[in-house]
């Protein structure tokens, strides 16, 4: 068994299969998360978990790309963000759903600055709107499911104050963790959970040589316990399937790629980060 602990079959280029693929999921008894990243797909990571009696879950939350209206072009992506202003009510309700396991994702990311906005004033909102976000998930004692793109010192001092402060003992997971050892060692520190997508099935580029051994270190040294697996579908799609649309059936490709690392049984990786994933989201 696996579980694909960050998905995204609530979004539009699932809007016709979404149903398909998570039956062939569970078929190979793949349990999954769907994450929202604003209000209509967390709402829709609901209504897609409730059409199953298990093994479909749903996280709630607002992106830090989603407060501001501009353009993402990604690799994979290319789509034009709409602004929403975090309600804190509204994703509080929606997390009272019985499917509902998590807060999130939220977290920082300033590689886009909306046209004639200071990233000053983008850095601060976010920073704003993720501390909400720890504070709902503090309310309702539930994980938070963390997007830190080149932000991990931001995200760990705002957590750590997070943690001194609050009541939550689940803490969060990093979601698609790129970052090294001595950073994932500090997470592990304050509870964190760190998770790994297909990126570490990727060879190299010569340019990012050095981000690529480190990212290697990271999965080697880390305590397997201390390991959740996902897909970021449909994104991210790990070798040998680079280039298509990701599915949730394709955590078992980075699952085999951490027992390759780490030297050990794929069937040892499955089983505790399964159990990992199971007692961290309640499920």
């Amino acid at each position: 068994m696996l579980i694909d602990t960050h998905c995204h079959l609530n979004f539009n280029t699932f809007k016709d299969d979404w149903r398909q693929i998570a039956g062939q999921s569970l078929a190979k008894n793949i349990w999954l998360i769907n994450v929202g990243s604003q209000s209509t797909t967390s709402e829709r990571a609901i209504k897609i978990a409730q059409e199953f009696d298990r093994g479909v879950y749903a996280a709630v939350g607002l992106h830090p790309s989603h407060l501001f209206e501009m353009e993402i072009d990604e690799d994979e992506a290319q789509f034009a963000s709409r602004a929403e202003e975090f309600d804190y009510d509204f994703y509080k309700n929606l997390a009272q759903d019985g499917k509902v396991v998590a807060i999130g994702e939220t977290g920082l990311d300033y590689h886009y600055v909306p046209k004639g906005v200071a990233k000053e004033i983008v850095r601060e909102k976010q920073q704003q709107v993720f501390s909400r976000h720890l504070d709902l998930a503090d309310e309702l004692d539930l994980p938070v499911i963390v997007h830190a793109r080149e932000t991990y010192d931001e995200i760990f001092d705002i957590a750590k104050k997070n943690i001194d402060g609050g009541k939550n003992k689940k803490r969060g997971v990093l979601h698609c963790f790129l970052g090294d050892w001595p950073t994932a060692r500090k997470f592990l520190d304050i509870g964190f959970m760190i998770s790994f997508t297909g990126i570490i099935t990727f060879a190299p580029k010569k340019s990012q040589a050095d981000i690529h051994a480190a990212i290697m270190e990271t999965v080697k040294e880390i305590p397997l316990d201390k390991i959740m697996v996902e897909t970021d579908a449909p994104f991210l799609s790990p070798e040998p399937h680079r280039g298509k649309r990701n599915i949730p059936q394709y955590v078992e490709f980075v699952a085999h790629k951490i027992a390759e690392i780490k030297k050990i049984s794929y069937e040892q990786v499955a089983e505790t980060t399964t159990k990992t994933a199971r007692q961290f989201f309640n499920i």
